[in-house]
C-alpha cells in the first residue's frame, strides 16, 4: 500500500528529499507525474488511468506536505523500507489503508516510472 502523511505533519520537510519517486509535496503545492520520474506526455498509469505526465494536479492537502498515492512505491526498487517513514520525527508517514497494493504491483510501478533503472 502507499504511505500517507498523517495531519500529525509538523510540515519540517525532512521526507521530501527522501523519496526517490519525488511523491512529496509541500502542501498546497501542485505536484506532476513526470516530476522526478521518465514520465513524459501522454501516458497510461499501470492502473489504467490515462494522463499527461507534465500537466499539474490539484494538491491533496493544503496544509500540511503529502504524498500522491499514484506515485508512492514505499521505496520498492529502491531501499528495505519507505524512507520518509524513517526520517519523520513525528512518525505521520504511514500505510494509507485506502491504496493498499501487493509488493509486486507497487514493483510494476517503480518500474514504469523509472524504466531506466
Amino acid at each position: 500500500m502507499a504511505i500517507i502523511i498523517t495531519d500529525e505533519c509538523i510540515n519540517c520537510g525532512a521526507c521530501e528529499p527522501e523519496c526517490p519517486n519525488t511523491a512529496i509535496y509541500e502542501g498546497a503545492d501542485e505536484w506532476r507525474y513526470a516530476d522526478g520520474t521518465s514520465l513524459e506526455g501522454d501516458v497510461v498509469l499501470p492502473s489504467g488511468k490515462a494522463v499527461n505526465a507534465e500537466e499539474a494536479q490539484e494538491p491533496i492537502s493544503d496544509e500540511f506536505y503529502y504524498i500522491s498515492p499514484d506515485k508512492c512505491t514505499e521505496c520498492m526498487g529502491f531501499h528495505e523500507e519507505p524512507q520518509c517513514a524513517a526520517v519523520c520525527p513525528v512518525d505521520c508517514c504511514v500505510p494509507d489503508e485506502d491504496h493498499e497494493e501487493s509488493e509486486e504491483t507497487l514493483l510494476a510501478k517503480q518500474a514504469f516510472m523509472h524504466p531506466e533503472g
